[in-house]
């Protein structure tokens, strides 16, 4: 009888590791390695686990390569590749989904973790807005526009217009900065006095711009930017 490759019984000791203690029990590359388990049936998929961690310098930047970087590296195929980035895409429809229906003003960290989660790893600035009802609770986002490494042109007419269409009562505005660092720009300011202008003029308030990137997110209204009109 064969001796069974030595991986069979390490990827069972994983499953039993994180069945009894979640992803606490585990390191970012054995979480990584545990998930590729189930792409890759017939291969220790440790080496490249630690790959892709030393690749892109960690969990979160591997879950945020394209499916093109991913499969760049070595002992990745497309179905590997396409897994990774469905967890990804998996955890924001998660959060999206415990978003909505609930008051932004009250739950501001669940509106900021959708948003983090959504963009901050893109790389190229996004911009989006979250249309809420009478009551604050957010009924559905929308990216209504994608730019280059530094720069998404939005326009305020464009973001009133989404507004009315969704019947919103109120608006969130979310973008990225590809850089990392969430601090706001003065170009930042300007377009979020611009966009609460032209809201007002059709009664819609403007309660919160949030700015995420890979080192945490900055709001306006938790940093008392926003005029008492935007509220």
């Amino acid at each position: 009888m064969e001796d069974k490759p030595h991986y069979i019984e390490h990827r069972k000791r994983l499953r039993e590791r994180f069945q009894k203690t979640g992803a606490e029990g585990l390191h970012d590359y054995e979480l990584l390695e545990l998930l590729l388990t189930y792409a890759i049936p017939r291969r220790d998929v440790k080496p490249t686990a630690k790959d892709l961690i030393n690749r892109f310098g960690s969990l979160s930047k591997v879950m945020d390569a394209s499916q093109a970087e991913l499969e760049a590296i070595n002992g990745l195929g497309a179905t590997s590749a396409t897994l990774i980035r469905l967890v990804k895409e998996l955890c924001a429809a998660y959060l999206s989904e415990r978003m909505k229906g609930r008051d932004a003003l009250s739950s501001p960290d669940a509106v900021a973790d959708f948003a983090r989660m959504k963009l901050a790893g893109l790389p190229h600035e996004a911009f989006m807005v979250v249309y809420l009802n009478v009551k604050n609770e957010v009924v559905e986002h929308q990216i209504i526009h994608e730019g280059t490494v530094d720069r998404a042109v939005v326009y305020p007419r464009r973001v009133v217009e989404a507004a009315l269409a969704h019947h919103a009562a109120a608006l969130i505005l979310v973008h990225n900065h590809p850089s990392g660092d969430p601090e706001p720009s003065q170009e930042d300011k300007r377009l979020t006095r611009s966009i609460i202008d032209a809201a007002r003029t059709v009664d819609i308030r403007v309660l919160d711009h949030i700015i995420v990137g890979r080192k945490g997110y900055f709001s306006f209204h938790e940093n008392q930017l926003l005029p008492d009109t935007a509220r």
